[in-house]
């Protein structure tokens, strides 16, 4: 448990982060503490269990490393889901009883939208955090962590490698531009 713990640390702090963020705005706007603690953890909870998961995914081989499309429908799934429980709680917390918004399809609707720039920063947060995440649990003999880990130094490599070769095919073709006589 610690071990699984540990390998998808990266996914649910992240996750855990951007709820924090909502809490962080209740108190900002003049709510009450306890509201903004309610708000905190309603949304951080399950953005880090989505995390977490997508996490696991990835460790997995079920999504591929770097890729939008599979963030982006995952999170389009998991960021309504987190943000319809976080509606819950939070009017639990505030009316005495847990009520879904009025238009709860519109809601979650609208929730979906917002999941694409929910999953472009978490996808940046994540490749940004776990690579380094894996690389120490690899220094201390996880096999599965640096197993990651490598797929993601492949990744890095290859996508540098791809850039290397636009930027040399670029120049090539003004070079060969600037050197060619033009027709007119």
């Amino acid at each position: 448990m610690r071990r699984l713990f540990l390998l998808t640390l990266p996914g649910l702090l992240v996750g855990f982060i951007a709820g924090v963020f909502a809490g962080g705005l209740t108190a900002f706007v003049g709510q009450p503490a306890g509201a903004a603690v309610v708000a905190a953890l309603a949304l951080g909870v399950p953005l880090a269990l989505m995390g977490g998961g997508y996490t696991m995914l990835l460790i997995n081989k079920r999504v591929r490393l770097g890729g939008f499309a599979p963030a982006a429908l995952f999170w389009l799934i998991g960021f309504p889901l987190a943000r319809l429980l976080h509606e819950l709680a939070v009017t639990w917390y505030v009316g005495g009883t847990p009520t879904f918004p009025p238009d709860t399809l519109g809601f979650l609707a609208f929730q979906g939208i917002l999941s694409l720039g929910f999953a472009i920063g978490f996808l940046w947060l994540h490749e940004r955090v776990a690579p380094r995440w894996w690389a120490r649990l690899a220094q201390r003999g996880d096999e599965v962590a640096e197993e990651v880990y490598l797929r993601y130094a492949s990744h890095a490599r290859a996508m540098f490698e791809a850039k290397e070769r636009r930027k040399a095919a670029t120049s090539r073709n003004r070079a060969a531009r600037k050197t060619s006589p033009t027709t007119r």
